[in-house]
């Protein structure tokens, strides 16, 4: 079996962060583990609560995983502290981490920073130019580009720019009023878009992690990038469409969609 780390906040609501994570690399039938930079308190309507670890306890979490079980993909998603980045940064070389998705929460749908500029320029310092991938929204992209982007030509200018800025690829998802739900894809070689309809559903509590994390698990069975991003698009646009409705907020998504239900029979046979 293939595995996958996801370093990222835990959500006590299921919904986003870790638990989105692991839930989305066993749908893919990849073994997930995890190393946690944050406690929430948070459900479908909002975060009430955070409580971060210290940078040497997250460091004591990657050497326990990479030291034993070592990681075929990494997916990052949310690290609010400077200080938890270059944690990371550095036990991504010195363990010479591979296929790894970074998610870089920066900017929520409101348009408000969720981490400290000091953390967004060590992100873009340490960690970003570590990655196999990034997985920025608009508003991330905008940040990390310095343009603004308002139309599918912004898009490819920005994404052109973050590319050549980092080395890394871009996965640019491009809902955020520039079109219904397509993303780019821009590599070193070729740039390739993913065309997709917006579904009507408000619940869609962690749609970033989900697909971050599904792309880690794509790429974790030696899957291509672009055949990852294809695959994870497709999982992530069935798991919202299958309409879960929890909550009495933005609730999460259906992220055991395609995993049959265990026969009861067959529990209790003997």
């Amino acid at each position: 079996m293939k595995t996958a780390l996801t370093i990222a906040g835990s959500d006590s609501s299921g919904g986003a962060g870790i638990q989105a994570d692991l839930k989305t690399m066993t749908a893919h039938h990849v073994f997930g583990m995890s190393a946690i930079t944050a406690l929430t308190a948070q459900n479908t309507t909002g975060v009430t609560d955070i409580m971060e670890v210290t940078p040497e306890f997250l460091g004591a979490q990657l050497d326990a995983v990479f030291t034993d079980i070592f990681p075929d993909a990494v997916k990052i998603g949310m690290v609010s502290g400077s200080e938890l980045i270059r944690v990371i940064a550095e036990k991504l070389r010195e363990y010479g981490a591979k296929q790894v998705v970074v998610d870089p929460v920066m900017v929520a749908t409101s348009g408000a920073r969720l981490i400290s500029e000091d953390a967004i320029e060590t992100l873009k310092q340490e960690l970003i130019p570590l990655a196999t991938v990034i997985t920025p929204n608009i508003p991330e992209a905008e940040v990390l580009s310095g343009c603004e982007i308002r139309t599918e030509e912004d898009m490819l200018s920005a994404g052109r720019k973050i590319r050549d800025t980092f080395g890394v690829a871009v996965l640019m998802k491009g809902g955020h009023s520039v079109n219904d739900a397509n993303d780019l894809l821009i590599e070193e070689d070729k740039e390739t878009w993913f065309h997709s309809t917006r579904i009507d559903n408000p619940n869609t509590h962690g749609t970033g992690c989900t697909l971050s994390s599904a792309i880690a698990s794509n790429l974790a069975e030696g899957r291509t990038l672009a055949d990852s991003v294809k695959r994870a698009k497709d999982y992530l646009t069935g798991a919202i469409a299958m309409g879960l409705d929890l909550g009495k907020g933005h609730g999460p998504l259906d992220h055991a969609y395609l995993i049959p239900e265990i026969d009861a029979d067959l529990l209790n046979a003997d």
